[in-house]
């Protein structure tokens, strides 16, 4: 720290005056701090008077002395000064590295020098000059010998150890008047004794003693495990040792014999075929039935188990709900058969069985463990399933069974039509349909026969020159036909109408109407509760059967509901699912790619990923912008091919038919392929323009992920897509594996439905006519 400099030489501090017995500086030793040289603010002249040295020569200090007498200050300068010297001390001085580092180096060393001093033991001077070392240790220096470690002396009580209070004054005066009596008065004693004879002694006096404390434990003081070989009840009551159960005969016992045990049955049985020569043996067999059916039923065991680990005969009400929630089946309708858990248990016949086996179905799926039992009782069907569930062999099982009990065709039967048709909206779904019938009816010596347009009629009637028991046709097809009397239908009595409400949302009602109409009214079935009794329904009338219509759909729209009402009776109601949602193998995935260059740069990207392998499909909703996608996929170094409305229905076979046996990567088509179309192993469908409602956008997903197997669905958002956002963030919620983006979620369209779209995107059927598509 910088002190200010003195006033000037006029008026100078006196010196304060030299110590009458200056302490004589310690002899200088080996170890001694030689003193820190003069700094430029020390010294005689220097601005620091109390760092000036202590010692002077004599003839220097007089001629000091001299110089340094002046004139005493007055008070009023020496408060003045002061105050100068107080402002000036408040000042924040600043000072250099420098100095600080300086400074702290001469602290430390000043320190080190005082702490050595310190430490350094005085030495006691000898006659002879030198200092005598120690001769033994330091408690035998006075000539007395050590009795025991210094611990233990008798040293005055520091404070290490508390002494214990004093106790209280009544209870010293009633346990010991005697003592108090020598340290009090007696007048303090006689006035305790009256307070403690008429007010009494305190009793509130606390006894709590640190020695006495119970010092607490961690272990457990109870322990609630119960341990089985622990319980001796059984040990001192016998009625724990054996428990007994219900039976069926007498008080809890089999007409007097022991309880329970299949052995007494026995004996029991053995006793009334003795007993009865006539009756009894046949009596007896009974009675030991039952009581294996209640020794494998009865207790926990027919609970506990699972419906795969029993038995069909030993499944329970509570098991059939069990296994419909499994598959996720509901059914509604009166006296509907269970499920089948197995092919094996479905009741088709074995050469059916066989086929089924060879075209390689291991497990039934949903739709058919329930379609399947109702079907084969002649009951009309409404069958809804989310699609890609195996709804073909659910109704085409059920058909061949039906029609294997009629009369084989004829010369003479053959031209009065087929036993059986299947409507489907689409001309691939029909061609499909009837690839997928001939696996099974042409082992059994059936014919299948597809009416589609694109074909010529001639072409098709000479296809059925032999005659045909089952037809697969379009609406608008089978009607030419039938009104140029190229088929008719007079013997024809099973119906199933296939995506039924494609068909109406096709403008196909009208058509499917005079269908029905056209079909034979003697084999009607009755609209009474007859309709739902199976031995009612199994009777022939005149060589023929009741008329069996079956409808699977995806919704039920008024339309299609109408016809229901019309040409069914008394149908069961089958539901797969939840009806309008994707099927959980479905991965959906939705990106937010305005314009259509930038469209076609990320569908590039898709396709040299190498994460998805073909084939794969891509969804656009005009004809017209199908062919130039497809260019632009070739242009990708890519295969595809190009499939809506407008193509001749040659090309829309070979386009199938490329994707199926792989010389096709890439389909890129309308929502004609959106329905019904199975292509094996799809890994991935885009929708490079977004559905204009979302039961198309489900039917286009559902061409992935089909057969339990996995599949991913990309579609490309736009602003065009504000009315469908909602619906979709809907479905892609209730989706098991997929996520909603946050740029969905958060959309303003998402938040709320939105009336759809008022104009009309261009259809991209191009059925026009009857011919379908």
């Amino acid at each position: 720290m910088d002190i200010p400099p003195p006033p000037p030489p006029s008026d100078p501090i006196p010196p304060p005056p030299p110590p009458s017995d200056p302490i004589p500086p310690p002899p200088p030793t080996s170890d001694a701090v030689p003193p820190p040289p003069p700094s430029e603010t020390n010294g005689v002249n220097g601005h620091d008077e109390e760092l000036a040295p202590t010692l002077v020569l004599p003839n220097k200090k007089r001629k000091l002395e001299n110089k340094l007498k002046v004139a005493p200050l007055s008070v009023e300068e020496i408060l003045a000064r002061k105050k100068a010297q107080d402002a000036e001390a408040a000042k924040p001085k600043f000072l250099s590295k420098k100095e600080r580092e300086r400074l702290a180096k001469e602290k430390a060393e000043k320190e080190a020098a005082v702490a050595k001093q310190n430490s350094t033991p005085a030495v006691q001077p000898a006659t002879n000059g030198h200092s005598n070392p120690p001769a033994g240790p330091k408690s035998m220096r006075n000539g007395n010998i050590p009795r025991g470690p210094s611990a233990m002396k008798q040293l005055p009580n520091k404070g290490y150890d508390m002494q214990p209070p004093p106790p209280p004054k009544s209870v010293a005066i009633v346990e010991g008047s005697k003592s108090n009596k020598k340290q009090q008065s007696e007048s303090e004693v006689e006035a305790e004794m009256v307070k403690n004879r008429y007010m009494g002694a305190d009793t509130n006096l606390s006894t709590f003693s640190a020695k006495k404390k119970r010092k607490r434990t961690t272990e457990k003081k109870f322990n609630f495990e119960w341990n089985a070989e622990e319980d001796t009840s059984p040990d001192y009551n016998p009625l724990y040792q054996t428990r007994t159960e219900n039976n069926f005969f007498g008080r809890g016992q089999l007409g007097g014999f022991a309880d329970g045990a299949l052995d007494s049955a026995n004996k029991y049985a053995q006793a009334i075929a003795q007993r009865d020569k006539v009756a009894g043996s046949q009596r007896a067999a009974e009675i030991l039935e039952m009581e294996r059916k209640r020794k494998e039923e009865g207790g926990r065991n027919g609970i506990d188990k699972h419906w795969s680990e029993k038995k069909l005969e030993n499944m329970r009400e509570r098991d059939w709900r069990i296994f419909k929630e499994d598959f996720n089946i509901a059914t509604k309708g009166g006296s509907i058969p269970n499920p089948m858990r197995s092919w094996t248990e479905s009741g088709l016949p074995k050469r059916l069985l066989d086929i089924v086996d060879q075209v390689g179905y291991k497990d039934p799926s949903p739709i058919q463990r329930a379609a399947i039992p109702i079907a084969l009782q002649s009951r009309d069907l409404i069958g809804v399933a989310v699609t890609g569930s195996g709804k073909t062999a659910a109704f085409l099982l059920p058909l061949l069974v039906y029609i294997s009990e009629l009369p084989a065709l004829d010369e003479v039967t053959k031209n009065d039509g087929p036993y059986a048709i299947i409507l489907a909206p689409t001309r691939e779904l029909a061609q499909q349909i009837e690839l997928e019938a001939k696996k099974f009816a042409t082992p059994l010596g059936f014919r299948c026969v597809s009416l589609v347009g694109g074909h010529s009629i001639e072409e098709q009637s000479y296809n059925m020159r032999d005659g045909a028991e089952i037809i697969i046709a379009t609406p608008g097809r089978l009607v030419d036909c039938i009104e140029r009397r190229v088929l008719v239908l007079s013997q024809c009595c099973y119906i199933i109408m296939d995506e039924a409400d494609k068909m109406i949302d096709m403008g196909f009602e009208e058509p499917v109407n005079k269908i029905l109409d056209a079909l034979p009214v003697s084999n009607e079935k009755p609209d009474t509760e007859d309709a739902e009794n199976a031995e009612a329904m199994a009777q022939h009338l005149g060589g023929y059967r009741y008329r069996q219509t079956m409808m699977y759909t995806a919704t039920m729209p008024p339309a299609v509901e109408r016809i229901a009402r019309k040409y069914l009776r008394r149908p069961a109601q089958i539901t797969i699912g939840n009806v309008g949602e994707a099927v959980d193998t479905v991965e959906q995935r939705v990106e937010f790619v305005q314009g259509e260059d930038k469209r076609k740069k990320r569908l590039n990207e898709l396709l040299h990923s190498n994460e998805f392998a073909p084939p794969i499909i891509v969804f656009v909703n005009i004809k017209r912008n199908c062919d130039l996608v497809a260019r632009d996929v070739s242009r990708m170094g890519f295969s595809s091919v190009a499939l809506h409305g407008s193509k001749t229905q040659d090309q829309r076979e070979a386009a199938l038919a490329a994707l199926r046996n792989g010389t096709t990567d890439v389909l890129v088509a309308t929502d004609l392929a959106g329905r019904g179309i199975d292509v094996p192993d799809v890994g991935l469908v885009v929708n490079f323009n977004m559905a204009t409602n979302i039961e198309s956008y489900t039917h286009r997903i559902g061409r992935t992920g089909r057969a339990g197997k996995q599949g991913v669905a990309i579609t490309f958002l736009g602003g065009e897509d504000n009315d469908v956002l909602y619906d979709l963030k809907q479905m892609i919620s209730k989706s098991a594996i997929s996520r909603v983006p946050e740029e969905l979620r958060k959309h303003e369209a998402a938040q709320q439905r939105t009336k759809g779209r008022k104009e009309k995107i261009e259809d991209s059927g191009g059925f026009g006519g009857k011919g379908g598509w």
